[in-house]
């Protein structure tokens, strides 16, 4: 092959390489500004210590929890959804790598052809064989960026798969926790109902003794029992709930519906210290924020690949092999062809889209940009929910423990009164009803002291390290 194509290439290469990088076309990636410092409401600290960093064993001690958080990251499908889509985006992204190489292709040729006399063919009828072998490569210089812009767009979609990955995973501890506690609370609320029910049997079984020595008449008996069905006839309802959320759980850990293992409420602990660290930790530790950010990269991007339309392109190809009227002459030294081409095309009128793309490109770069500062706002509301939730149920404690203590004495009194003839049935009824009603809402204190802490842990970025 001569010698002079290959060194007019070499110029052509050389030229394009002292000429990028004095275009300056691409703009570097500037995360977009967002204001961090009072994100947590009421909640201002300097110390960067957060719950977020430690492992979703250490948060959650319970050992049949932690066996349903980790059966769940091995078989939940939104989780494998998500593993999909990395391979997704690895495969875009060695498809953007693979854009700065040369393509070649080979193949075997056969032409049978008839050639006029004048241009050197066969006098005769017989018309002429040709056979080949031809390689053909091409090769476009990345001059503008465009092709670099592009890799570090899929990168940035390959980044957002991971950050949706983790996710995913945040999500799902999250969701598996809030589950489970629901399913303890559901329990103790059965267990104290049946209880009751037991109680308010006896009770009954009372007020007609009571009616027989007439110190009671038939009115307390009937309120007596109307008071007994009125907690027995919530059962069912806790029962239902209880396959509800057993159901729900075992679709979040992958498996058929059936019964979930599990402890009990009181059982729980939680001696974690709510550090929340400082506001701006969540730009590193909440993959949704990550996500957010990512998006902006990417299209950022976009607008680095649209300029790029804009200024000429240069493209290399080639083409050569050996070519024979014979099979048997084909790789001979004498039969070998070869050519090489360089060219440069400015794009001039092109119906308007090259200006089109970048505007596109601009505003879906703006969108992601506001989704992006939005993510960080949301984020902090969570955080500042639930740092006040736990704080309200810590303050109503105290409360709650005196209003319990209240109510037990107000039903053990009015049960002793009852019997000496000093007060109705209404006054035990109403004292009952009282003190049910004070340990449910016990029992629902603690669940939102619970499901707090795990929303706290969600908001910060923890149950993916």
């Amino acid at each position: 092959m001569n010698l002079k194509y290959f060194t007019r290439t070499a110029a052509v290469i050389a030229v394009a390489v002292l000429i990028l990088p004095g275009c300056k076309l691409r703009q570097t990636y500037v995360r977009p500004a967002v204001e961090t410092d009072s994100l947590y409401r009421g909640g201002y600290t300097t110390d960067t210590t957060t719950i977020a960093n430690i492992s979703w064993r250490q948060m959650f001690k319970d050992v049949q929890l932690q066996t349903l958080i980790q059966e769940a990251i091995t078989n939940n499908y939104d989780l494998k959804i998500a593993v999909a889509r990395i391979k997704q985006a690895e495969a875009n992204l060695r498809q953007a790598k693979a854009a700065f190489l040369p393509t070649l292709s080979v193949g075997p040729q056969y032409t049978r052809q008839k050639v006029a006399a004048i241009q050197g063919g066969n006098l005769g009828f017989t018309p002429d064989n040709v056979y080949a072998v031809t390689g053909n490569a091409s090769w476009d210089i990345d001059l503008w960026g465009k092709l670099s812009s592009a890799r570090k767009g899929s990168l940035a979609l390959l980044l957002q798969s991971y950050a949706y990955q983790r996710s995913v995973q945040t999500k799902l501890i999250a969701d598996i926790a809030t589950d489970y506690y629901n399913l303890l609370a559901y329990d103790k609320q059965l267990a104290i109902t049946i209880q009751t029910v037991d109680n308010r049997k006896e009770d009954v079984e009372t007020n007609k003794a009571l009616k027989i020595a007439n110190r009671v008449n038939e009115a307390s008996v009937a309120q007596s029992e109307a008071n007994r069905y009125a907690a027995e006839v919530t059962i069912p309802d806790l029962q239902n709930n209880i396959r509800q959320t057993e159901n729900a759980l075992c679709v979040l850990i992958g498996r058929h519906p059936g019964t979930v293992q599990r402890n009990i409420l009181d059982a729980q602990e939680v001696d974690t210290t709510l550090q929340t660290g400082v506001p701006a930790q969540l730009l590193s530790n909440r993959p949704d924020v990550q996500q957010a950010e990512y998006n902006v990269r990417y299209y950022f991007e976009q607008i680095n690949v649209a300029r790029a339309y804009f200024y000429p392109s240069l493209s290399i190809t080639a083409q050569g092999g050996w070519q024979s009227s014979t099979v048997g002459d084909l790789f001979k030294s004498a039969t070998i062809f070869g050519n090489v081409a360089a060219g440069l095309t400015q794009p001039i009128f092109n119906k308007g889209l090259n200006k089109q793309r970048m505007q596109l490109a601009k505003a879906q770069y703006e969108e992601y940009v506001a989704t992006f500062q939005q993510t960080v706002l949301d984020a902090g509301r969570e955080v500042s929910d639930a740092l006040y939730t736990y704080k309200a149920v810590e303050d109503k404690s105290v409360t709650r423990k005196l209003q319990l203590d209240a109510w037990f004495r107000s039903v053990d009194y009015n049960r002793e009164l009852l019997k000496n003839g000093y007060v109705t049935y209404t006054d035990v009824l109403t004292s009952e009803q009282g003190y049910l009603s004070a340990q449910l809402s016990s029992i629902n204190d603690r669940l939102q002291q619970l499901t707090s802490l795990v929303t706290l842990y969600k908001s910060l970025g923890g149950g993916w390290k």
